[in-house]
């Protein structure tokens, strides 16, 4: 199939594409990698009377170093090109794990980082890494510009805080507190699929005791699930086999006890990925914390 007819626009700069959406409104869609609107504008999935292009926005794409030792991100840096960037690799290690399991290089080669986030897509993993991570994301419009965490983003199916004449400008991740270790992990039905159950892990130790824990799942909800029950149970508790245990099973029957069901996977098989997944994890997160 073919898109509804539509308007087409090519910004040079961030201004000049605020003035088109701010005259245009919800008539108008933002135009980043397109690996995923431009599907559904040719199913018809999606119609929008105006496309605003912004890859020709080249201030949209870049990797920096913070002054907390963290990265800011513009919305527009391609995926690849932040798989392949050293300072991801040290600074953001967990985006730089999950960049490979997100679909394939040539879906990588096109999609932005704004763009997948903005999308907001309940499966996609840097959505859940950036949950995990306490990202920030600085919006501007011609009204100002705002910075939203993270976890006050993402607000259902698809659907997140931004007015259709907003655009999503940078990624800021802080830097990975002292003492601390992270795990990515996710199941899926083929290499590359979207993922049946994913977690993105983030701890914090000190004198071997859990100081903080933070689990986020995806392809469990709406968005991502941030398993704060389960986070609970281990604050204040050493690591043991038991208690991570135990923070898991609280994640699958607590903070998500009715997981999606779908003709890809139950929600008794979801449950049980959960477990497995959480587990395996936090396991992995305390270890890296206690190597660093």
């Amino acid at each position: 199939m073919k898109p509804a007819p539509f308007k087409y626009y090519a910004p040079t700069t961030v201004d000049e594409a605020l003035s088109q959406l701010a005259e245009y409104g919800w008539d108008a869609k933002i135009l980043a990698g397109g690996q995923s609107l431009i599907p559904m504008m040719n199913f018809r999935l999606a119609q929008p009377s105006v496309l605003v292009d912004l890859n020709n926005i080249p201030t949209l794409s870049y990797v920096r170093r913070a002054r907390d030792g963290g990265l800011h991100i513009g919305a527009m840096t391609r995926q690849a090109a932040l798989e392949r960037d050293p300072l991801v690799a040290e600074a953001a290690p967990m985006i730089h794990a999950a960049l490979p399991k997100v679909a394939y290089p040539a879906v990588r080669s096109r999609g932005t980082l704004g763009g997948s986030i903005a999308h907001a897509d309940p499966s996609a993993e840097l959505v859940a890494a950036s949950v995990a991570l306490d990202a920030r994301f600085r919006i501007r419009s011609r009204r100002g510009e705002r910075i939203v965490p993270a976890d006050e983003f993402f607000v259902g199916l698809f659907t997140t805080v931004l007015e259709p004449d907003e655009i999503l400008v940078e990624v800021q991740l802080p830097p990975m507190p002292p003492n601390s270790g992270w795990s990515f992990m996710e199941v899926a039905r083929r290499h590359h699929d979207f993922a049946l159950v994913g977690v993105a892990a983030v701890v914090t130790v000190s004198r071997g005791v859990c100081d903080s824990a933070k689990l986020v799942y995806f392809s469990v909800g709406d968005g991502p699930v941030e398993a704060k029950q389960a986070g609970s149970v281990l604050r204040g508790q050493k690591p043991t086999p038991e208690a991570i245990g135990e923070a898991a099973e609280t994640a699958a029957t607590a903070d998500i006890p009715e997981p999606n069901s779908d003709i890809n996977a139950s929600a008794e098989y979801r449950r049980h990925l959960i477990r497995v997944l959480g587990k395996r994890a936090l396991t992995e997160a305390f270890e890296r914390a206690e190597n660093r």
